[in-house]
């Protein structure tokens, strides 16, 4: 099993030094990966709370806010050779997906192939909202944008008619480094979320679960692949972030349930907690190996 990391970079503390220097010391203690959250805006009012906290808000420093992650995984890609970058996730049904096409083919371009492209629907309907969209479509014009991106890079020339998307004899290029595309991970816990991630998915990605949360989110996957007559083959990913408290004893039982890759909460960014926390994963990874 593979040691990741995840970490949503904010505002103050993330300087471009911290991330740099993030990068470079967790490529070099061997962390497979570093994944990223996504945002674009927060509000100070929700529909819905955020579901990583106890009261709902996603914990951002006074002041501070989300970095962008396509801009970030640039310069983590500058900075780094080997480690992967993935995003847990990247909002599809508030994204342009051409747009969106363009930049992950080109941020697998330019770090040589080290792009995984985890995705999900969200849960912020004032975002969704204010980005042009409408919430309760967001589902099903998820899988229409996913398509939309999965031909454009994979096919020379795409000619497109759905719902939210129509074009002719569209050409996107660079094409992706990998092959057949860039990677999609999809996350989520609901049925449609499982349904995707068989027909989309080069893998699933659980967020702060612990093992028995794990092993009940597998058996809905493994499920949803036998609605499909299918089964979940060995390639299929199963990427999991535990809960922040978490220690390296519970290491093994990840992967005695076959989870492939285990991103662990970076959780606070001051340059203190930093240093303690990168100690922790570090004797993860040597549980791990």
């Amino acid at each position: 099993m593979k040691i990741g990391v995840f970490s949503t970079f904010m505002s103050p503390q993330a300087t471009p030094a911290m991330i740099r220097d993030f990068g470079r010391r967790a490529e070099s203690m061997g962390l497979e990966s570093i994944w990223m959250g996504e945002h674009v805006a927060l509000f100070d009012k929700n529909t819905y709370g955020y579901p990583g906290s106890k009261d709902g808000r996603i914990p951002v420093p006074e002041g501070g806010g989300m970095l962008d992650v396509t801009a970030t995984f640039g310069f983590l890609a500058a900075a780094t050779t080997k480690v992967r970058l993935g995003t847990g996730v990247a909002l599809v049904p508030q994204r342009n997906p051409i747009y969106t096409a363009k930049e992950m083919c080109t941020l697998d371009w330019l770090s040589d192939g080290r792009i995984d492209f985890g995705i999900g629907v969200g849960w912020n309907k004032e975002e969704v909202e204010s980005c042009g969209y409408r919430w309760e479509d967001r589902g099903k014009r998820c899988d229409e944008f996913l398509e939309v991106m999965r031909r454009l890079w994979t096919e020379p020339v795409v000619d497109f008619a759905g719902k939210w998307v129509k074009f002719e004899t569209m050409r996107l290029d660079p094409k992706p480094i990998q092959k057949p595309h860039v990677p999609i991970i999809v996350g989520g816990y609901a049925e449609a979320a499982f349904q995707r991630a068989v027909k989309f998915g080069a893998g699933w990605y659980g967020f702060n679960l612990d093992p028995n949360r794990t092993k009940e989110m597998l058996g809905r996957l493994d499920a949803a692949f036998a609605k499909a007559d299918r089964k979940r083959s060995k390639d299929f990913q199963i990427i999991v972030t535990p809960p922040l408290a978490m220690t390296a004893d519970a290491v093994p039982a990840y992967a005695e349930l076959g989870v492939d890759r285990l991103l662990v909460n970076l959780g606070s960014q001051r340059p203190e907690r930093v240093d303690a926390r990168l100690g922790e994963i570090e004797t993860m990874v040597k549980k791990a190996a």
